[in-house]
């Protein structure tokens, strides 16, 4: 059966972006005011058969792939997409790869979240269980009593809180606590209520993509095509879950970079990162501090990767990423603000 996808290429940016898209001679990159693209990758999959052509905007097929790639995405509460949102991570967990029992205690967590928002975190996400590869489940009761203190005392200061987890009722609990999005590693796969529960609760959801379970999913990743692949696990994952009621304006994605691949399965998932606006909905990036970015600049320590991780995240912004899921928020804004100005001068105030 052949299938056909959409790379948007020849980015452009600011002023560039906005007068070539006046006149017609680029779209909208996930529906981004401020970024378009003048061509794109044309890759046709048939079997195992692969073919890859540029070809201009004006002559793309006009179908269904190119409208989601040029529709704007729906905002996340008061949150619109006019620039790439700062998702700040606050793990209330003793075994998280990079920052493990830093903030173990609600306490801690709540001021750790309320730190990032004050760096320009706009949403916070709470997690209690961590999923670093070779890491076991954590008990339901162990999870809410680790996370929903924090999520009300976050909540409680008008922080967007997103909640990080792969049980139904977790899910249910965290809302009504005040999370209004639920970050799901397994795409909502994990808890056969899964689906059915963000469905009823109405909320925002992210499917993260994932091949295998946090235990084992390090341990021999493999893929035709990688960027492909995880396209139409997205794919079909966003359809399923429109299929059981969860509204398509609710759902986010996240190609899940560190779950299920290798490092170079990775750097290629980046590399062809505009692929995925093709999905129609808001795409999310998470590399921070991640083991690929230690293997590509010789940092061994998770938690003194923050330059590795400001440059991937500089770079999924520029390919039109909507939201960063980012450890070092400071960093990251400040480098984002510079990538910006520089890319639309006109929006930088100065």
């Amino acid at each position: 059966m052949q299938k056909i996808y959409l790379r948007p290429t020849a980015l452009g940016y600011g002023a560039d972006a906005r007068q070539s898209l006046a006149h017609g001679r680029a779209g909208r990159l996930g529906g981004s005011p401020w970024i378009c693209f003048h061509q794109a990758e044309v890759i046709v999959r048939e079997g195992k058969a692969i073919s890859r052509q540029f070809v201009a905007y004006g002559d793309l097929p006009r179908d269904e792939t190119f409208a989601a790639i040029e529709t704007p995405r729906a905002p996340i509460g008061a949150r619109a997409f006019d620039r790439p949102l700062i998702m700040g991570i606050v793990n209330v967990t003793p075994d998280s790869f990079s920052d493990g029992g830093l903030s173990f205690r609600a306490e801690d967590a709540i001021v750790h979240g309320r730190a990032l928002a004050s760096e320009g975190a706009d949403i916070l996400d709470v997690g209690g269980e961590s999923t670093r590869p070779g890491s076991e489940g954590v008990a339901q009761n162990e999870e809410l009593s680790r996370i929903i203190p924090v999520i009300e005392g976050l909540a409680e200061g008008s922080h967007v809180v997103s909640c990080d987890t792969r049980k139904a009722e977790v899910m249910r609990a965290a809302v009504a606590a005040g999370a209004v999005i639920i970050n799901d590693v397994s795409a909502l796969q994990h808890d056969p209520k899964g689906s059915a529960t963000i469905a009823e609760l109405g909320c925002s959801v992210v499917l993260m993509h994932a091949q295998g379970d946090p235990k084992t999913m390090q341990l021999s990743p493999t893929y035709e095509d990688v960027a492909l692949d995880v396209f139409d696990a997205l794919e079909e994952r966003t359809a399923a879950c429109v299929r059981a009621g969860v509204a398509r304006s609710k759902i986010i994605v996240d190609p899940g970079i560190g779950f299920g691949k290798t490092f170079r399965h990775n750097v290629d998932v980046l590399n062809q990162l505009t692929l995925f606006h093709g999905l129609g909905v808001p795409l999310l990036v998470g590399l921070s501090r991640k083991g690929f970015v230690g293997a590509l600049t010789g940092e061994k320590s998770a938690g003194r990767r923050v330059h590795g991780s400001v440059g991937g995240a500089v770079h999924a912004a520029l390919n039109g990423a909507h939201i960063l899921r980012v450890h070092d928020v400071k960093a990251t804004v400040a480098a984002l603000g510079i990538a910006l100005a520089a890319a639309d001068p006109a929006s930088s105030g100065l």
